[in-house]
């Protein structure tokens, strides 16, 4: 029997319908020699396991799930999370969590490319870290990549799969399809960071994949809203990302002076210089593009951009930028960057929660922000009519800066009420709180609640 044939007596109608449909015509044609006629893979097989099977009338029929064990039974709970992309604010985000979750009692477990930022924080912040070789996107490799995820899961044991952003979301659901209780937190939604028939096919996969999802966890009520209009049908939790107050901390005015006498900064920047930052994967996502064309319709003597980080789309900005732009790239600590800001700015064209920007508030430092998914609340309230502008809309956003840069008491009243907000609503221990909750509800260790959303 040949191998495609193995692969395909492997699968249920509706995976074999998943694939072909929905996954295979992502793989990008230069790739499409590696695939059967069928769609399939050559070499790789999905391994075969009870899964929930659903059936084409649009119900869900429940395969044997994995046994979990009570609390009586297992003292340490297993999370496994499987996690990609591994920089930015995914990578910080699943750091944090995994670092409540060990100190809570839990066992983390991350599963990511290996030698990754993310990897190598996990492991700092107590987490066992298995090594899964994936890419972003969805290319040639998934199938291996669904199997290795799969093996994973074997080899930890988790009570809990939780799945972060879109590609871990694709490869973790289509491994475990149901067997044990899944999370998926998307991030950001995929089919908001494509276009055309991209899109129509990546949604097409989160409204099949949500049903192997227990609960499908959004990190503002705003993504949650629209994945419900896009016609995501799904158990939802509403938690906002939550940073580490003790480490996001305001500065002042010494320690702001000294953080910029000490940045790699052009000469010309003193203490009094107009100083924008962006922190943020130079990426289309994160809208620096936009943000390149409204510092040319600035008018603000001597003031300077600093673009913080490094991506796909750097050598074109760098090609493009306007002066008075500094790129600094990545670092490992923002804080001296946020500190020397005088305005904070992420021009994102979709989000799920942006994490940045809430450090920076955390910090005292006024933001402006493109008027995402996430950004309202985040705010302060009152705080729109300054800080938000529309997407992809340079005239506003230099509009905005302008307002700010040259309003030193207005800039410093918002950094003041921003600080007060974020250090009261987005602490991580209290994010950290409401996703063991959800944990809790999932494996039977606390009496389960019937609500449609969990709020923090």
């Amino acid at each position: 029997m040949s191998e495609s044939r193995v692969f395909s007596g492997q699968l249920s109608a509706k995976v074999h319908f998943c694939l072909t449909h929905l996954i295979i015509p992502w793989i990008p044609a230069a790739h499409l020699h590696l695939f059967d006629g069928q769609g399939f893979p050559y070499r790789y097989s999905l391994p075969s396991a009870p899964y929930r099977v659903p059936s084409f009338g649009g119900h869900v029929r429940r395969g044997p799930r994995v046994r979990q064990k009570s609390i009586s039974e297992e003292r340490q709970v297993t999370v496994l999370h499987v996690v990609q992309p591994v920089e930015g604010g995914v990578a910080r985000v699943v750091t944090d969590l995994v670092r409540a979750q060990a100190l809570a009692g839990l066992r983390p477990v991350v599963a990511c490319p290996p030698e990754s930022p993310l990897a190598a924080g996990a492991e700092a912040a107590g987490a066992d870290v298995l090594a899964w070789p994936a890419v972003r996107d969805p290319g040639p490799g998934l199938a291996a990549e669904v199997a290795t995820a799969h093996r994973l899961v074997r080899q930890s044991g988790p009570q809990i799969v939780h799945a972060h952003s879109a590609k871990a979301g694709l490869a973790a659901r289509l491994a475990v399809r149901g067997r044990i209780p899944t999370v998926f937190q998307p991030h950001a939604w995929s089919f908001e960071a494509v276009e055309g028939r991209t899109a129509h096919l990546a949604l097409k996969w989160e409204r099949f994949g949500a049903r192997w999802s227990d609960h499908i966890l959004c990190v503002s009520e705003s993504e949650r809203r629209t994945g419900e209009r896009a016609g995501i049908s799904a158990r939802w939790s509403v938690i906002h990302n939550g940073i580490d107050l003790g480490h996001f901390r305001p500065a002042g005015p010494a320690e702001r002076a000294a953080a910029r006498a000490a940045l790699p900064l052009p000469g010309a920047v003193d203490a009094r210089t107009p100083l924008v930052v962006c922190v943020g994967r130079l990426s289309r996502q994160k809208g620096q593009d936009v943000l390149l064309r409204a510092w040319e319709q600035l008018r603000v003597s001597g003031a300077r951009l600093v673009l913080v980080g490094d991506g796909p789309d750097e050598r074109r900005l760098r090609e493009t930028a306007p002066a008075g732009v500094v790129f600094a790239g990545a670092t490992q600590d923002v804080r001296p960057w946020i500190h020397a800001a005088d305005v904070f700015v992420l021009p994102s064209r979709w989000e799920g929660m942006a994490l940045a920007p809430l450090e920076a508030m955390a910090c005292g430092r006024p933001v402006v922000m493109s008027d995402v998914n996430g950004a309202r609340e985040s705010l302060p309230p009152g705080h729109d009519v300054h800080c938000l502008v529309p997407p992809e809309n340079p005239a506003a956003l230099a509009a905005a800066l302008t307002s700010l840069l040259t309003d030193p008491v207005l800039r410093d009243e918002l950094g003041r009420t921003a600080r007060t907000h974020t250090r009261s609503v987005f602490d991580v221990r209290k994010t950290a709180g409401a996703v063991h909750r959800i944990y809790q509800e999932l494996v039977g260790l606390s009496r389960p609640t019937t609500r449609e959303r969990t709020d923090r």
